[in-house]
């Protein structure tokens, strides 16, 4: 089974057919709110079952998952849907029995390693209700037999989790006796803690809820061509992935600098207008292949090439704008310092 599968199913398919595993269900959990799913276009590429929660109410073909209610497999293989709300409404987590016997929970964004899953993506007039239901959820994972393995979807780094979630597995017994959610008895207290330091939310997840109930299109080629700056489109938004220290030597005025990371498709979709077109700003002979995936995956299509030339710049007319300008302004005190870090990572270090 693939369990809340981002839409770049390919190399999850690879995967599957390195261990000649044969693919007989996708299971989601939820809506997911920080990317769009590749759950329905795995499920129609494989001919496997596609389940999601029966409140999710997704527009395309699926099989809706009720509490308790159990879905047959093969070879002994049972699934056991389990309503968990809190992370969403209609937030699923799936036990998987083998000969009737539980060995293992995909629990999503319910119960996750040292952690929870934040329940106000939703918005804060629901952000409490969800919160409370999110300590029953917990409890109702969490009596589980003890050597359940505990399969989350989100785990270290996710904006998703309501606190710095570590390791990504674990079983219902470590978390019975180490996750600090699990300590707290009373619900308006677990609701206090959940909703005390909230972690700002991402712009591009409110493109996500609709996308996956509508459905989300194949993945698109993530080749896209090499431009001279002067083609690029004047509606084009310049996204330079460059380095920081070769940003340092100059960027284009305008550009916004995102260095390439794991993490450069969340900022792209939080700091830039959702779904408008881009153009990469890269290093020559530099794969810009992991950039338009990570924009693929929270449904950003609109990348029309990738700049490696800022040699002709000048001759294009464009100016480069280097950086060690705005240090000798701020060194001379004729620049203000605007610290733009998060309200966590403030606190941990405030100048």
């Amino acid at each position: 089974m693939l369990v809340d599968p981002q839409r770049d199913i390919d190399r999850f398919l690879a995967e599957a057919a390195v261990r000649d595993i044969d693919l007989r269900f996708v299971l989601e959990t939820h809506l997911h709110n920080d990317y769009v799913s590749g759950g329905e276009q795995a499920a129609l590429s494989t001919g496997a079952e596609l389940v999601l929660p029966a409140a999710a109410a997704a527009a395309y073909r699926h099989t809706a998952a009720f509490h308790l209610e159990d879905i047959a497999g093969e070879d002994g293989l049972t699934i056991r849907p389990i309503h968990a709300p809190g992370h969403t409404p209609e937030h699923t987590s799936y036990l998987v029995l083998i000969d009737g016997e539980p060995v293992a929970v995909f629990s999503g964004g319910s119960l996750l390693v040292a952690s929870a899953g934040r329940p106000d993506l939703l918005g804060m007039p629901r952000a409490r209700s969800l919160a409370r239901l999110q300590h029953i959820s917990l409890r109702r994972l969490a009596v589980l037999p003890r050597e359940v393995g505990l399969f989350p979807t989100h785990g270290e780094g996710s904006f998703c989790t309501v606190t710095g979630a570590g390791r990504y597995i674990s079983t219902i017994g470590e978390e019975i006796d180490g996750n600090p959610m699990l300590a707290i008895a009373d619900h308006e207290e677990f609701a206090d803690h959940l909703l005390a330091d909230p972690m700002p939310i991402p712009a591009f997840y409110r493109h996500m809820g609709p996308a996956n109930t509508l459905g989300v299109p194949p993945m698109p080629p993530v080749q896209v061509p090499e431009r001279a700056l002067a083609d690029v489109p004047d509606t084009a938004h310049l996204v330079d992935i460059r380095p920081r220290a070769a940003m340092a030597s100059g960027m284009l005025p305008g550009s916004l600098g995102i260095e390439a990371g794991i993490d450069f498709g969340s900022w792209a979709g939080w700091l830039l207008p959702y779904g408008e077109p881009i153009a990469l700003v890269a290093e020559p002979r530099a794969d810009v292949t992991e950039a338009v995936t990570q924009l693929a995956q929270i449904g950003i299509d609109s990348v029309v090439g990738v700049v490696t030339d800022l040699g002709t710049a000048a001759t294009s007319g464009f100016e480069i704008a280097e950086l060690d300008r705005f240090a000798k302004l701020a060194a001379a005190d004729c620049a203000q310092v605007l610290d733009v870090r998060m309200p966590s990572e403030h606190a941990r270090v405030a100048l």
